[in-house]
């Protein structure tokens, strides 16, 4: 069984959120992290290796810093990392990303793609659906749990989540699927396996290396949605501040509120 994860370096908006003067994210100037949803649908992988003997490829496109992330995952029981980077591909919005990303898969054979639901630096869950789109294959979203997968039949059924309930959904392999960091709880690093993770060579592709994709769909050239404007979280100010008794200081409470027609 062939497994490929779909990973992304987000930043860690902990450390603060800084944009590039076109109103992209300036992700060289920032901490990252493995995007959470994209860490519970790495587990999902690695529990399927246990029980399976799949071998996990995990894919992800940025930066040559986002070799990190790629890292992280072999230390976590990943077996191969390929990270795809180019100027080109820099700016792309979930279609650039995607087709470029599909780009990639289409060198990979794999009976399962696995993907997070959403990134949090975006929040679009648009990726995963798209590239299922561009490789003609099915997508079961915000999975919550994977039942069953007969690789004799070729099928796989998960449970997708649905407001208070969930759906039981069956699709023919190969297929996508975009996991809820609700899926499970991602195992830790161990130390040799991040001995063995830089020790292992991470593939690099290049625009050249992607299959069938055309330079009109890639960067920020390529890329359909525009960002008019971006900004840093608007920070609260001090407020104002009474010495009130308490009979008084809940006539103000109710006076403000009802100024705010909150009542």
């Amino acid at each position: 069984m062939k497994i490929v994860v779909c990973i992304k370096q987000v930043p860690d908006t902990k450390g603060g959120v800084k944009f590039n003067p076109d109103g992209t994210l300036n992700r060289a100037a920032m901490l990252a992290i493995m995007n959470p949803d994209d860490k519970a649908g790495l587990e999902a992988a690695l529990r399927l290796k246990d029980q399976y003997g799949a071998e996990v490829t995990v894919v992800t496109m940025g930066l040559p810093k986002a070799d990190e992330v790629l890292r992280e995952a072999m230390a976590m029981g990943a077996d191969k990392g390929i990270l795809v980077t180019d100027r080109v591909l820099g700016g792309a919005d979930t279609w650039a990303t995607s087709q470029t990303i599909a780009g990639a898969v289409r060198n990979l054979d794999y009976d399962l793609i696995i993907t997070g639901r959403q990134a949090i630096d975006g929040d679009t869950a648009q990726v995963g659906p798209q590239l299922s789109e561009h490789l003609h294959i099915p997508v079961i979203s915000y999975a919550q749990k994977i039942r069953e997968i007969n690789l004799e039949e070729r099928y796989i059924v998960v449970e997708r989540q649905y407001d208070d309930r969930y759906h039981v959904v069956k699709a023919k392999l190969p297929c996508l699927i975009t996991a809820l960091s609700e899926l499970n709880t991602p195992r830790y690093m161990t130390p040799g396996g991040i001995f063995d993770a830089y020790a292992k060579e991470v593939t690099v592709w290049h625009r050249a290396d992607l299959k069938d994709l055309d330079d009109s769909n890639i960067g920020l050239a390529g890329s359909p949605t525009k960002i008019a404007k971006a900004s840093d979280k608007v920070r609260k100010g001090a407020g104002t501040k009474v010495e009130l008794d308490p009979s008084a200081s809940a006539d103000y409470i109710v006076e403000k509120l009802e100024e705010k027609h909150i009542i």
